[in-house]
């Protein structure tokens, strides 16, 4: 009888992955980043070992939405005095200094919160423009767009 094998953090290979998000639909590249950042596309997945890749996203400030959720969705925050909720629009969001911060709180949301989701979200790399300082890695290209014709957009 084979017994479920758990894997232990020092036996984890992790891998390093390089993705463009130019033209890609934002929802759809957030749950596939947060699958590979899980790990749950290796056959030794074990829920409780951070045994995901290093994900390094480039062009993340030319990445899509469908529909009209540039300017239809809110993300609300509170500055903390009486009176101080604020709000920005996506369109606002990735037209900001910081147009990388849209895609990496949209896979921290999909990943699940604790000490674990902190320790994975390390090995998320993102990058506004095509350049980033990961070459030594020697990361593999993943071509997102040509597993769905869904996950890109015109």
């Amino acid at each position: 009888m084979k017994t479920t094998v758990s894997l232990k953090p020092a036996d984890a290979q992790k891998d390093w992955v390089l993705i463009d998000a130019d033209g890609l639909v934002l929802g759809r590249l957030a749950a596939l980043i947060a699958t590979r950042l899980r790990g749950k596309h290796k056959p030794q997945f074990t829920p409780h070992v951070d045994c995901g890749d290093h994900i390094v996203v480039v062009n993340a400030e030319k990445v899509k939405v469908t529909g009209n959720k540039l300017d239809q969705s809110i993300f609300h925050y509170h500055t903390g005095y009486p009176g101080g909720i604020k709000g920005r629009s996506l369109r606002q969001r990735l037209g900001s200094a910081h147009p990388e911060r849209v895609l990496e709180k949209a896979v921290e949301r999909m990943i699940t919160r604790g000490p674990l989701q902190r320790q994975q979200m390390k090995n998320l790399h993102v990058y506004a423009g095509a350049s980033h300082p990961h070459d030594g890695q020697q990361p593999k290209p993943l071509d997102v767009g040509a597993m769905n014709r869904k996950n890109v957009r015109a």
